[in-house]
């Protein structure tokens, strides 16, 4: 079962963190499920992913070799079990729904949304709450020192 953790966005965007999180979940021997709410921001991000620094190799789902992607990009709210690429971990963004049971087929979970943005942040409460009060693990990260720091755990 994965430890949810979310990360607040306040100094860059998240086309700078996406690249971060897929690659160390990549690292290790993740395939990753990337899962938004909107198929044209999922389509913005595809192309970044393509042509940002680095190489990411992904796809975006609804294509004939989804379940070879080692990440996918999706706009639905299906669950990690029924992807055919078999995600040990998921990416959200945008406020994109996840459940505790999602949270228990994963390896990685990452709840990602923008600090900047009120509903974003009540989203992310509300999910946090969800996720924490069905037993799920979960950490909050912040990167307002400058570097990325885990500022609260639940359970301490």
């Amino acid at each position: 079962m994965a430890v949810a953790r979310f990360y607040h966005l306040t100094r860059d965007p998240v086309e700078a963190l996406l690249p971060q999180l897929i690659g160390k979940a990549q690292e290790i021997g993740l395939k990753v499920a990337l899962r938004g709410v909107d198929r044209g921001r999922m389509e913005a991000l595809d192309r970044l992913l393509w042509l940002g620094e680095g190489f990411l190799p992904h796809g975006m789902a609804g294509g004939p070799h989804d379940g070879d992607q080692p990440c996918l990009l999706v706009w639905t709210a299906e669950t990690v079990a029924a992807l055919p690429n078999r995600p040990g971990c998921l990416v959200t963004l945008d406020g994109a729904e996840v459940g505790a049971e999602e949270a228990q087929a994963v390896d990685r979970l990452c709840v990602v949304f923008d600090g900047m943005d009120e509903a974003a942040v009540a989203r992310a409460r509300d999910q946090w709450r969800a996720l924490t009060g069905a037993g799920v693990a979960a950490e909050y990260w912040s990167r307002e020192s400058g570097r990325w720091e885990c500022k609260a755990k639940h359970p301490k």
